[in-house]
């Protein structure tokens, strides 16, 4: 199918693109948080210890690594029906155990929450017509995690979804490029560490606020729960939104999906 960009957008693909802009622009993870505990989840956030940060940092990019191998390896190649519902549940019952056992439950339930938020992403992504053979879009599942931990209050030019996918482009297409030739992962690859870290920066102040909330006393295992619910939801969120923003790329061209991205983002 010929791109159509010398044709207007149907109302159903604005309509998809507008909500897109404002998944993707105004990310709501912290205002969820703050309706989940009754206060401001930033507040908390910089309250935490140094060595919470360092348990953080260690156990985001050890859930992205676990994700990255679950992208380019076992992501099933046709989405399953109802599959968003079941990964909630399941990262719901993962997070029960972080709310229980804390900071030092972290490094096993990190990981395990994000392989099942990975599989959530990869369902939305073949939705959205997503070819997960190709090493490019497999990537660009573990891509999201980057673009759902932007902070909303950040300067926009750096924060902004465009700023950001623009930030990863070369390590994705480098990176893409590498496991095509290769036809195998090969551990440790500096390219491949190079995106895990580059993911990680963002991804860890989404983790940061998960683990803020959890930490809280009234939390505990139900609240951890909620919290992790929150966590994947969002996530889910932004990869509809993400995954919407290629779709239309493909049908009618980057440079006019991104002009009129532009428009709806002035409107907020």
């Amino acid at each position: 199918m010929s791109l159509q960009e010398m044709s207007d957008m149907t109302l159903a693909d604005r309509d998809a693109l507008t909500k897109a802009v404002k998944s993707l622009e105004h990310p709501s993870h912290a205002a969820r948080l703050t309706n989940l505990i009754g206060k401001p989840i930033e507040l908390i956030g910089y309250a935490l210890p140094s060595f919470a940060s360092k348990a953080i940092a260690s156990a985001t990019s050890k859930g992205l690594e676990a994700a990255l191998k679950v992208a380019l390896r076992t992501l099933p190649r046709s989405p399953r029906t109802g599959s968003e519902l079941l990964h909630r549940a399941l990262a719901t019952a993962s997070g029960a155990a972080g709310g229980t056992f804390g900071l030092a439950a972290l490094p096993v339930e990190l990981p395990v929450s994000t392989v099942i938020m990975l599989r959530s992403i990869a369902d939305i992504a073949q939705n959205e017509g997503e070819d997960l053979s190709d090493p490019e879009a497999a990537l660009s599942c573990v891509e999201v995690f980057a673009l759902g931990g932007r902070a909303g209050s950040a300067d926009a030019s750096e924060s902004g979804y465009f700023a950001v996918r623009g930030m990863l482009a070369k390590t994705v297409t480098e990176a893409a490029r590498f496991v095509a030739e290769r036809g195998v992962i090969k551990e440790g690859a500096p390219i491949l560490l190079k995106f895990v870290t580059q993911v990680a920066a963002r991804f860890g102040l989404v983790v940061t606020q998960k683990v803020a909330a959890q930490a809280l006393p009234v939390v505990g295992a139900l609240g951890g729960a909620a919290v992790n619910y929150a966590f994947i939801e969002h996530f889910q969120e932004v990869a509809r939104g993400h995954f919407t923003v290629r779709r239309l790329e493909r049908l009618y061209g980057k440079d006019k999906i991104r002009t009129e991205y532009d428009q709806i983002a002035q409107q907020f």
